[in-house]
């Protein structure tokens, strides 16, 4: 299945999404230079394609207290595709995972996970361990410092004529 044709007015209307989810649809509208109905017109195909997901907060952690983010990497035991479902199913009910990739390379899994601190992060891995949905070995990274984050996906550089001629 090819990608959906994207003009400069949807990449208007996706680019001011990013940055702003509240903004009203006359706003954006304005924003994009088109007048209301075609604008949601376009608003309504993009979130019909799938390209729009969804809409939501972005919150701060800082302002909630003294919260620990960890990055785990985690490799599986065995590497069927039973024991990659089983993992995935485990990892989607457990709401301190709010982030998990599947990745090549040297480990099977990157997982973003916040905890109160430390402590209930390893109340959290030793429920993980005791479910044995296949974990063979598991690094922890508590991150010190979000330097970047939250960032709005570059649709300029990822969209663009010369990205796609070199991909």
């Amino acid at each position: 299945m090819s990608p959906p044709k994207l003009d400069a007015i949807d990449l208007a209307i996706l680019a001011t999404l990013q940055r702003e989810g509240r903004i009203t649809k006359v706003a954006l509208a304005q924003r994009v230079n088109l007048s209301p109905t075609p604008c949601w017109e376009r608003l309504k195909r993009l979130e019909k394609s799938g390209i729009i997901a969804g809409y939501r907060a972005n919150i701060s952690l800082r302002p909630l207290g003294r919260i620990t983010m960890i990055l785990m990497e985690v490799t599986l035991s065995s590497h069927r595709q039973a024991d990659f479902d089983r993992f995935e199913s485990a990892l989607r009910e457990r709401p301190e995972v709010i982030d998990c990739w599947a990745v090549g390379g040297g480990v099977d899994y990157l997982i973003r996970v916040v905890a109160q601190d430390v402590e209930a992060y390893q109340i959290f891995v030793d429920s993980l361990l005791e479910a044995e949905i296949g974990i063979d070995r598991y690094y922890t990274y508590i991150v010190t410092k979000v330097v970047k984050e939250g960032t709005p996906l570059p649709l300029d550089v990822l969209l663009s004529h010369g990205a796609s001629e070199q991909g």
